[in-house]
């Protein structure tokens, strides 16, 4: 297949993209490759991807702008036919939402409505996006359930998230765009991003340097490794959702419709507390964290937890990575990355 991976210099799209061309597909990927966080990063995950193609003899290309650039998107989909869309470019980040609202607007909002339309008049046989499980907001019944209303957001990057559900339904309702919203639980391992706490917490360890531990650390986080989360966005992908035919308009399941829609969890579904989590990785980095306790931040959720039977129900599953081995795979890169001797 050919395949439209947006956000490919970014982590999950990174990723996404290096699996869909192990297995043969072809691949053109779109990404604006901002200073959001350090661009060298995203370089050389570009760098990767460009060795893997020739690594396995597929296509790849690598688009470099602003998915709300609506000419340079038509182009892309003017010059490609795309049997599958993955859309994965966003402004990222729950806290700086907070700092600069705006621009999760132009690359969430007016971004994504370049994509529904370029996959409108497209035909595109099914556009995949990602979503986050900070929709769930202010709900506090776990495991959170896609059948669960996901109306009250606590921070601004949740509500453009949100908002991308409720866009991407009208465009299958109205035009019978198959479209599969995916609800991401905390993803974490190799080429993560810097401003994740998994990164910053193992650069400061190694300097000796204090982390911020929010809530004392007795929060609970679903922690997904990274192949976990591509392996359902792949299969997502292979399978096009079709109509709901027990959807029922006077009890309606906000998850799917009468329309080519659904909405997905992706998580571990095996959510564990913050300072597991850090022992994890001072097991990994053969080193105790000095820690700083604080309060939990303004739009961070206490817990969360998936529930993925809707998953499992929809493409079947498959074993989980612990957080144990997550966290040892990502320290590994990490160390090899930055040339450090463990």
């Amino acid at each position: 297949m050919k395949v439209l991976v947006t956000g490919h210099a970014g982590f999950i799209g990174f990723h996404t993209a290096r699996h869909l061309m192990e297995r043969g597909d072809e691949v053109v990927g779109l990404d604006v490759v901002n200073d959001y966080y350090d661009p060298s990063l995203k370089r050389s995950r570009l760098a990767i991807l460009g060795e893997t193609a020739t690594k396995h003899g597929t296509f790849f290309e690598s688009v470099e702008g602003n998915i709300a650039d609506r000419a340079l998107v038509d182009d892309v989909f003017y010059r490609h036919d795309f049997d599958r869309v993955i859309h994965l470019a966003a402004q990222a980040g729950v806290r700086y939402s907070l700092v600069d609202p705006h621009s999760y607007v132009e690359s969430n909002v007016s971004g994504f409505t370049c994509i529904l339309e370029a996959c409108r008049h497209a035909k595109t046989p099914h556009l995949v996006y990602a979503s986050t499980s900070s929709v769930y907001g202010a709900n506090t019944k776990l495991p959170f359930s896609e059948g669960d209303l996901a109306d009250h957001p606590i921070q601004f990057y949740a509500a453009t998230k949100r908002a991308n559900e409720l866009m991407a339904h009208s465009y299958s309702h109205l035009f019978a765009l198959p479209t599969t919203g995916l609800r991401f639980f905390t993803v974490y391992g190799p080429w993560g991003r810097p401003d994740m706490a998994l990164f910053k917490f193992t650069k400061n360890i190694i300097e000796d340097q204090p982390i911020d531990v929010f809530k004392e650390g007795r929060h609970t986080r679903d922690f997904t490794f990274v192949d976990d989360i591509v392996q359902g966005v792949l299969r997502v992908s292979d399978n096009p959702v079709q109509p709901d035919p027990s959807w029922d308009a006077s009890d309606p399941d906000p998850a799917t419709s009468s329309a080519p829609f659904r909405v997905l969890n992706i998580g571990n579904s095996a959510p564990v507390q913050l300072t597991a989590y850090i022992k994890a990785l001072e097991k990994a980095l053969g080193r105790k964290a000095r820690k700083n306790l604080l309060p939990l931040q303004p739009g961070d959720v206490p817990d969360t937890f998936a529930d993925l039977s809707r998953l499992d129900a929809a493409v079947g599953a498959w074993p989980r990575t612990s957080v144990e081995e997550g966290v040892q795979r990502f320290v590994t890169w990490y160390l090899q990355y930055h040339r450090i001797n463990g």
